[in-house]
C-alpha cells in the first residue's frame, strides 16, 4: 500500500514540488502578472487613453444638446479645431516641460510680449514683417534661455522663477507699448507689407482648391457668390498638427526624449548615469517660450494688431491640456499626443457651449467640471491598467 501511495505521488508530483507533493506559492502555474496582456489592457495602459475616452464622452454629450448639428458641421468643426490648435501650440511644448518635472508660468506673457515685438519692430523700427518675427523669436530664445539657467543654477522651483517672469513680461509689454504708443495696442501692422507671403505662412489656408470644389459641387456651403464659407485648413492647425508630430517622435524614438522622461522621473539618478538634466531643462524652457512667441505671430497675422492683453491666463489653460492629456504634475510619465485630446477637449467644450445655447457665463464651471471628470476618468483608467488596487 504505501508502495502505490508512493508511486501515485511520484506520478502526480511536477518537478519543484515539496516532498509531500504540496506546490509551493506561484510555482503551480505562470503568475497572472507576467501573463501576456491583450490588446484592450494595452490600450488603455497608454497615458492618452483616458484623455481619449473624455473626449468621446465630450463628443457624445454635445451631440445629444440642441445646436449639435451646427457644432458638428464643417463650419462649427474648423472653428473649434482652430481653438484647439491654438491651445495644443503652447500645450504640446509645455507638456514635455511638465514630463521634465518643470512648469513655465510665463507661457501666456510672453504671447503678449512677442506681439508687442513684433508690432514694435514692423511698425516703429520699420524692419519687415520676416524681421519682426525673427526678432520675436530671438527675444523667446534669450528669455527661455534665462528662465531655464536660472532654474537650473539656483535650484530654486520653476513655479517661482516663471511666475516672477510672468509678471516682469507682461509689465514690459505695457510700459512699452504706452511709453512708445501711448497705448496698449499696435494696430495696423499688416498694412502695406511688402511681402504677404510671410503673412500667409502663419494665417493662410490650405487645401483651397478643394474646398471650392467641393463647394461648386454642392457638398459643402456657400455664399452666394459661391465662396466657401470654409475656404480651407488654418495654417494654424497644420502648426499645431506638425509640431504633435515632430515632439511624439522625439518624445518616443530619440534619446533626447528618453532624457526628458529620465530628468523628470529623478534628475539625481539622470544626472549620475550621463543625463545633461542642465541642458535638457533650458533646451525645453526655449521651446515653450518659442511656441507661444509662434501663437503670438499667428494672432498677430489674424488680427493685423498687437495687444499687450493677449495670452492672459493661456499658462493654465496649457497646463490644464497637458494634465487632461494624462501627463503627470509629478514629471517622468506622458504623451504629446494625449495633450492633441486635451487640447480638442477643450476647444469643444468651448464652442459647444456657444453652439448649444448654454450660457457663456458657466463655461469656467462647465469646465472645470469636465476637466475633473477627466482627470479621475483618466486616473481610474491608468490605476486600473497597472494594476493597482488588487487585492493579493
Amino acid at each position: 500500500m504505501a508502495a502505490v501511495e508512493q508511486q501515485v505521488t511520484s506520478e502526480n508530483t511536477p518537478s519543484g514540488e515539496g516532498r509531500l507533493g504540496v506546490t509551493p506559492k506561484r510555482t503551480g502555474g505562470v503568475d497572472e502578472r507576467l501573463a501576456a496582456s491583450n490588446w484592450i489592457t494595452k490600450l488603455v495602459r497608454r497615458p492618452e487613453a483616458g484623455a481619449a475616452g473624455g473626449l468621446i464622452a465630450t463628443i457624445v454629450i454635445f451631440a445629444l444638446l440642441p445646436g449639435a448639428s451646427n457644432l458638428y458641421s464643417l463650419q462649427g468643426a474648423m472653428t473649434f479645431l482652430t481653438l484647439s490648435a491654438e491651445l495644443g501650440i503652447i500645450a504640446t511644448a509645455a507638456a514635455l516641460l511638465i514630463i521634465a518635472g518643470e512648469f513655465d508660468l510665463s507661457v501666456g506673457s510672453m504671447i503678449g510680449f512677442a506681439g508687442v515685438v513684433i508690432g514694435l519692430t514692423v511698425r516703429e523700427l520699420g524692419f519687415p514683417l520676416w524681421g519682426g518675427i525673427a526678432s520675436a523669436f530671438a527675444v523667446a530664445v534669450l528669455v527661455g534661455y534665462l528662465n531655464g539657467l536660472i532654474v537650473v543654477t539656483t535650484r530654486l522651483p520653476s513655479f517661482i522663477v516663471t511666475l516672477a517672469s510672468l509678471f516682469i513680461l507682461r509689465g514690459l509689454s505695457i510700459g512699452i507699448t504706452r511709453a512708445v504708443t501711448g497705448r496698449t495696442q499696435i494696430p495696423y501692422i499688416l498694412d502695406d507689407l511688402p511681402d504677404p507671403a510671410t503673412a500667409g505662412l502663419f494665417n493662410g489656408h490650405l487645401f483651397t482648391g478643394f474646398f471650392q470644389w467641393m463647394a461648386d459641387q454642392g457638398w459643402i456651403a456657400a455664399r452666394s457668390d459661391g465662396v466657401p464659407f470654409v475656404t480651407g485648413v488654418p495654417a494654424s492647425i497644420i502648426w499645431w498638427i506638425g509640431i504633435t508630430l515632430v515632439a511624439g517622435y522625439v518624445l518616443t524614438q530619440t534619446r533626447y526624449g528618453n532624457w526628458i522622461f529620465a530628468t523628470g522621473g529623478d534628475q539625481e539618478i539622470a544626472r549620475n548615469v550621463g543625463v545633461p538634466v542642465g541642458r535638457v531643462k533650458i533646451s525645453l524652457f526655449i521651446c515653450t517660450a518659442c511656441a507661444a512667441t509662434l501663437l503670438a505671430t499667428i494672432q498677430v497675422m489674424e488680427a493685423g494688431s498687437a495687444d499687450t492683453t493677449r495670452g492672459l491666463l493661456k499658462e493654465f489653460e496649457a497646463i490644464i491640456a497637458a494634465v487632461i492629456g494624462g501627463v503627470l504634475l509629478t514629471g517622468g510619465y506622458g504623451t504629446v499626443y494625449g495633450v492633441l485630446f486635451g487640447s480638442l477637449i477643450f476647444g469643444l467644450v468651448q464652442m459647444g457651449i456657444f453652439y448649444t445655447g448654454i450660457d457663456t457665463d458657466w463655461f469656467k464651471v462647465f469646465l472645470g467640471l469636465v476637466i475633473l471628470a477627466a482627470v479621475l476618468v483618466n486616473t481610474y483608467i491608468r490605476t486600473k491598467a497597472l494594476g493597482g488596487g488588487r487585492n493579493e
